[in-house]
């Protein structure tokens, strides 16, 4: 091309003969055969044309960014779901935007406002505060898919929730049955205001099993998470059994129970949750909740694309996860 005028579509077309429609969707990967889409990457390298994100998100509806609101990347199992979503979701005319709300509710509802105002095609999040009365207004400007815990005041268009009624009551079944009864729940969060699930039904599931709980709020990091194991395992009225809602947090326990002293199992019996990768390298190795992480990613990749293209709502469906024995829980001492 001479001159500076930017190359177009119409100059790709008289390039190759073919129609506009044809080389758009042939620069899109959608249709025609391999050695049309070539033929038209080509003549499109050898015009210098560059697609414009902005004259293809006005001409379609569409921004072809989908946002991964994240709770806490500090978490190790977020972060291994956001990297996996952000390579499936990533296409010839489609990215992802990763974003972290650093554990805090009232930031994640503003990120997500944040995500409606820049034309984010859909929202995926695994919400803080699902009951906060600001995910309404963002599910009625952008399609919102929940990873999690389903969002009970706003229509969100598809939610994939964690069966936390099968995973915290098989934990506390499993303490309880080995002898426990002073027992510690670690949660990423215990505002008042958050009406979280999983500490309501260990609170439930501990009357029904005799149980003294408490429920204690936890980081994710290492440094954090062993300043509250460190915390309470140094206090009069220390437990014998902890469950940690995070492998994450579950490593802080390890690291104070060291510092203290204390054997896992011997001293103090010990459940993750989500099943790192890691938590089979320690000593012992932990005993924590697999979660079906691959298949979790291909039906939310699934839902997204549903949702954007269809703009309607996906049945919710429960993910139920599967206890790992290795070794970190055992009667307690006597």
């Amino acid at each position: 091309m001479s001159g500076s005028r930017r190359p177009t579509l119409k100059d790709i077309a008289a390039d190759t003969g073919l129609s506009m429609a044809a080389v758009s969707y042939a620069l899109r990967g959608l249709h025609g055969t391999p050695e049309t889409r070539q033929r038209v990457q080509e003549a499109a390298e050898r015009l210098g044309y560059q697609a414009d994100p902005v004259a293809r998100a006005l001409a379609s509806g569409r921004s072809g960014s989908i946002g991964v609101l994240c709770a806490s990347l500090e978490d190790l199992w977020q972060q291994r779901l956001a990297a996996a979503l952000g390579r499936e979701l990533l296409a010839p005319d489609r990215n992802a935007w990763i974003i972290d709300s650093a554990g805090d509710a009232g930031r994640q509802l503003e990120l997500a406002q944040h995500l409606v105002d820049h034309r984010a095609d859909a929202i995926v999040v695994i919400p803080i505060d699902p009951a906060a009365p600001g995910w309404s207004a963002i599910a009625e400007q952008a399609p919102v898919i929940a990873i999690g815990d389903a969002l009970p005041g706003a229509k969100a268009k598809s939610e994939v929730v964690f069966d936390n009624e099968t995973g915290v009551s098989t934990a506390l079944r499993r303490l309880a049955e080995a002898g426990h009864r002073e027992v510690a729940v670690l949660s990423p969060t215990l505002r008042a205001e958050i009406d979280r699930p999983a500490e309501e039904i260990a609170h439930r599931i501990a009357v029904d099993l005799n149980l003294k709980i408490r429920v204690l709020q936890c980081p994710h990091d290492l440094a954090g998470a062993t300043d509250v194991a460190r915390a309470l395992l140094s206090g009069t009225e220390r437990p014998t059994g902890i469950l940690a809602l995070a492998d994450s947090m579950a490593f802080g326990v390890y690291a104070a129970s060291r510092e203290l002293g204390l054997r896992i199992p011997e001293d103090l019996s010990l459940l993750g949750y989500d099943d790192q990768p890691l938590s089979q390298l320690l000593t012992p190795p932990l005993s924590s909740f697999h979660w079906p992480l691959d298949d979790l990613v291909t039906d939310v990749v699934a839902r997204v694309t549903a949702t954007v293209d269809t703009n309607r709502r996906v049945r919710r469906t429960t993910v139920v996860p599967t206890l790992i024995e290795r070794g970190s829980v055992s009667a307690p001492p006597t």
